[in-house]
């Protein structure tokens, strides 16, 4: 019987210590779905209708996404859930850092089902890196701005050690890298002075973030340079997402490739050599063969390489239809959920035994 210890504490032992048995069991540290909805509404130029939201709670919407999320936890062994919200709908389309009481209430129904879960929950703002049409720091809203809307925002979590903060989905064109990490500077800053000084920030580079870019795009060194208060490292950890069909965009029913060779290995090299984590924030495939081949090679790598990968997160549940392309929402029948093919056959823990859970025999 191996017992493997997985809270980040500051101060005591970095993420990289922690995950040293881990690695050598080949056992990623999370797994997880996307509950997708209060994204709706949210365009790739950061232009997000707050009225177009779907949230998935029940008393909202009629979608049950506490039932979702505790299926997933308890039935499949997911730990990890991210919960993309558009910047427009927390703040009632203001281009503020302040919160609306209403939006922001909303929004924390989601957050509160996903902590009873006893899972990890990843704050997403679905913004890439945008406020409708301009980029942060770079012509649009203020650096200021953006850090009072974390500020805020991880006030509110800061004595929940299993909210991780995920500062932005998918900067994409940004102009400068080098500025673009400033910005994430100002984040972190807001967010440790606002008292939330252990839990993990995820950090985005541009290409959506890809995996694939993310060393050659510049984002990798760039976001090195990101610092806690105290000049560590310690839980900033690199958001990275990687899809699977031919154009890496999510947008095809069928998967073409593993990533290992062109993605994964280059990756992780990189974060070894420079100390480094990363974290596969966004990834999915059609519910099809191809898919459950692919998605199962994808995992199985990345548990080779859980020194400095520490999961994956699945796109996506919540509330989008059966029918979605990349659905990996469950359906109910009788009285029990039943998957779909992707995650029973490829995502789900139950199925790959790649995750770490608190006792391994």
């Amino acid at each position: 019987m191996i017992k493997f210890s997985y809270s980040f504490v500051a101060g005591a032992l970095s993420t990289t210590t922690l995950l040293v048995n881990v690695r050598a069991a080949g056992l990623l540290q999370f797994a997880g779905v996307n509950i997708a909805g209060f994204d709706f509404g949210c365009g790739t130029d950061g232009t997000c209708v707050a009225s177009n939201a779907i949230p998935p709670v029940y008393q909202l919407s009629g979608i049950d996404g506490l039932g979702q999320m505790q299926h997933f936890f308890k039935d499949d062994g997911y730990n990890l859930f991210r919960l993309p919200v558009g910047w427009q709908y927390l703040t009632n389309d203001q281009m503020t850092g302040a919160l609306d009481e209403t939006q922001f209430t909303n929004y924390n129904m989601l957050v509160s089902d996903c902590l009873s879960t006893g899972a990890h929950c990843v704050i997403d703002i679905h913004n890439y890196a945008r406020f409708n049409g301009q980029i942060i720091g770079q012509g649009g809203p203020s650096n200021e701005i953006f850090a009072e809307l974390w500020s805020n925002i991880a006030s509110y979590w800061k004595n929940e050690t299993n909210v991780i903060f995920g500062i932005m989905n998918e900067p994409h064109d940004i102009p400068s890298i080098s500025t673009w990490a400033e910005t994430g500077m100002g984040v972190v800053t807001a967010i440790r002075n606002a008292g939330a000084t252990t839990q993990m920030i995820l950090l985005p580079g541009t290409d959506y973030t890809s995996a694939k870019t993310f060393v050659s795009s510049g984002s990798a060194d760039a976001l090195a340079s990101v610092q806690n208060l105290d000049g560590t490292f310690t839980n900033l950890i690199m958001d990275v997402h990687k899809y699977l069909d031919s154009d890496g965009t999510g947008s095809n029913t069928e998967c073409v490739t593993n990533g290992i060779e062109d993605t994964w290995d280059p990756l992780s090299t990189w974060l070894r050599a420079n100390g480094r984590l990363a974290l596969n924030a966004e990834t999915g495939g059609g519910n099809v063969d191809s898919c459950v081949s692919y998605m199962s090679q994808q995992i199985a790598y990345q548990a080779q390489q859980s020194d400095v990968i520490l999961g994956y997160v699945g796109w996506a549940a919540g509330s989008f239809s059966t029918s979605y392309v990349l659905s990996q929402v469950p359906s109910y029948s009788g009285n029990s959920w039943n998957d779909t093919q992707l995650v029973s056959m490829a995502m789900s823990p139950q199925t790959n035994s790649f995750i770490v859970t608190s006792t391994v025999e």
